[in-house]
């Protein structure tokens, strides 16, 4: 795994990073299965358990991962989940980074099209959807507009996707 610099369209420094073939099937193999023991993923790529367990390291500080459980909403006391695509004028990226903090968001994707910026929400209810909305997301500067995606059954929720 190599790292270089770049400028991004905001002007700071994004660092670019090259996964060798090594890293890509650890990737690969957690994708898989996030439990996984390091010993396990060791014998599959055929390095030690300590450098397997360094180089999970190295990709979870350059923040090319995460190691997550991947909860079902429904499960856990989340009765509404939404997607929310939003209109905006002016400052998009100010948009995208309010809506970044706020903890019942989670995904933000600054988009090309009808919309400026989708964000996938989770709430307690409708209710608590319905707070979000009017009270946190409508009047955030620079939002002009939002539609609402009520999810009425999650279909497919899968990141196993692998790597290039």
């Amino acid at each position: 795994m190599t790292r270089s610099a770049r400028p991004a369209r905001n002007g700071r420094s994004v660092q670019e990073t090259r996964l060798d073939d090594v890293a890509k099937r650890i990737i690969e193999l957690l994708q898989e299965d996030g439990r996984q023991s390091y010993a396990a993923i060791a014998k599959a790529v055929g390095l030690s358990e300590a450098a397997v367990r360094q180089r999970v390291q190295r990709l979870l500080d350059a923040e090319v991962m995460q190691i997550v459980a991947v909860t079902d909403p429904l499960q856990v006391g989340f009765r509404r989940q939404a997607m929310i695509g939003i209109r905006t004028e002016g400052d998009l990226l100010g948009v995208g980074e309010a809506l970044t903090a706020m903890p019942e968001v989670s995904y933000v994707v600054t988009t090309a099209g009808s919309f400026d910026v989708l964000a996938e929400v989770v709430c307690e209810d409708d209710d608590h959807l319905l707070e979000l909305l009017t009270e946190r997301i409508r009047v955030l500067p620079g939002v002009t507009t939002t539609e609402t995606f009520v999810y009425l059954k999650l279909n497919k929720q899968h990141y196993n996707w692998g790597t290039r």
